[in-house]
């Protein structure tokens, strides 16, 4: 089949230059160029259709056609061209996404592709206005919804004006409920995903999310080049640096890499250090914070944010006297942080998610491929990835479940470090992930999708208005 992937604000390259580092090219970016290159190597004609940028800022961005090395023959990355040369934050492309649309098609003339999935809200407008235009169907994957941004970022009546004008929430949310409502089918990567997100007041009427026909769970998968058991070309230096950091501390461990954001919880692992002296005895606690080395002399470095939720954690550290017994990574890349996975792996160490809630949880499973035990959040995603029980869930708001899951964990190390192995072989690589959406775009390609149907103007201020003003 020939699939196209929209993604008017990801700015994919062959060198993944700037991937992670900017508020537009976050992990959805990641999602899609894997998922890209599994269907690709399945032998299907893939296009990830993102915005041209002519800019010397950002050169990467500016050939009309890239490639990916080693995927030339049936992945292309297309840039099409709207809304100037110029770079754009994906906020201020709205103006811009009829005019991308229609550009787009004009590249593929007589030869349009037969199918595809949208990402992201922007994309989910592109897709259903082609539909319009030209009858292609679509599958439509969120990523992350408006209104729980929305919710999240304290959005009331008094500062609406103000939010609106900076994340533009009317546009946003109205181009998702159009999305959700004209896709073939919406993607999730958990059933609570679709129970809970999708059920926001703000997409009542766009979609039933108890209509099985309207979703399907396809998780996402981990990166098998990179996230395995088997050393890599970094592994020699990755060890000595962490032999020379860990300074004598002997294992097993416990090991913490999430960004320091308050709902991430590492505060609460720490926590149940302090207060559990079997834990303290047991195990070493490692923490992964990417950009110092030294936090204790380095945190100022951080930005604000980042800042206050280390200071919690050194503070309780020091009030604990926990210092001999944690030591700080500073990793760099996604290479050095599986090489840090698996010598940690043996050394008998257990993986730590504990947020407060996690949409879906990839961190433990790539940690699982590299041969950790897994402890993570019964919140959200982790539940139905270790409902197997190849992993251990705990209350990530109580500090005591915490010891008694990580204690659990390290004393089954061996058993649930082979289970977690082969759960993340059967069901979590990017060519499952592939295979779950090439069966619902095969569907897609056989069915008929109307055309014609008009596209309203994306707006949804008043429904926000008064989704704020009564719940």
């Amino acid at each position: 089949m020939h699939i196209v992937f929209l993604n008017p604000q990801g700015n994919f390259d062959a060198g993944d230059s700037h991937l992670t580092e900017h508020p537009d090219f976050g992990g959805q970016l990641v999602y899609v160029k894997e998922l890209a290159m599994a269907m690709a190597e399945m032998g299907h004609r893939v296009d990830i259709v993102t915005r041209r940028i002519d800019d010397p800022d950002w050169p990467e961005f500016a050939s009309e056609i890239d490639r990916y090395p080693g995927y030339e023959d049936n992945l292309r990355i297309v840039r099409v061209s709207c809304g100037g040369p110029g770079f754009l934050n994906k906020e201020h492309l709205w103006d811009h996404l009829d005019k991308f649309v229609h550009n787009m098609l004009a590249f593929y003339g007589d030869e349009p592709p037969q199918f595809a999935t949208a990402h992201y809200a922007d994309g989910g407008y592109c897709a259903a206005l082609t539909r319009n235009l030209t009858g292609i169907g679509f599958t439509f994957t969120g990523h992350s919804l408006g209104a729980q941004k929305l919710d999240k970022l304290g959005t009331s009546p008094e500062n609406l004006e103000e939010m609106e004008a900076r994340y533009r929430f009317s546009r946003r949310i109205a181009a998702e409920r159009l999305s959700m409502s004209r896709a073939f089918r919406i993607v999730t990567s958990t059933e609570q995903e679709r129970l809970e997100q999708y059920a926001h007041p703000l997409y009542a009427g766009a979609v039933d999310v108890q209509a099985d026909d309207r979703f399907s769970v396809i998780p996402p998968g981990v990166n098998t080049r990179v996230f395995t058991v088997d050393r890599g070309d970094r592994d020699a230096a990755t060890r000595e640096m962490l032999l020379a950091t860990l300074d004598g501390l002997s294992g097993p461990f416990v090991l913490v890499s999430s960004r320091l954001d308050k709902k991430k919880n590492t505060l609460g692992v720490v926590r149940a250090f302090a207060e559990s002296r079997q834990l303290r005895e047991r195990a070493g606690l490692v923490i992964c914070i990417r950009g110092i080395d030294n936090p204790f002399e380095e945190i100022d470095r951080l930005p604000e944010a980042e800042r206050s939720v280390l200071q919690s954690i050194l503070a309780t550290i020091d009030e604990a006297g926990l210092r001999a017994r944690v030591r700080f990574l500073n990793i760099r890349s996604q290479i050095q942080l599986a090489a840090t996975y698996r010598f940690f792996a043996e050394h008998g160490s257990v993986f730590a998610l504990t947020a407060f809630y996690e949409p879906f949880g990839l961190a433990p499973i790539e940690a699982a491929a590299c041969g950790l035990a897994c402890v993570a959040t019964r919140n959200g995603g982790p539940s139905e990835i270790f409902a197997d029980g190849s992993g251990i869930l705990v209350d990530p708001f109580d500090s005591g479940d915490i010891a008694r899951g990580l204690l659990q964990a390290l004393a089954a190390h061996a058993e649930l470090s082979d289970r977690a192995g082969r759960r993340v072989s059967a069901v979590y690589t990017w060519r499952k992930t592939a295979q779950g959406y090439l069966s619902v775009i095969g569907d897609g390609v056989k069915a008929v999708h109307d055309r014609g149907r008009a596209i309203p103007r994306l707006d949804a201020g008043r429904l926000i208005a008064d989704h704020l003003q009564h719940g």
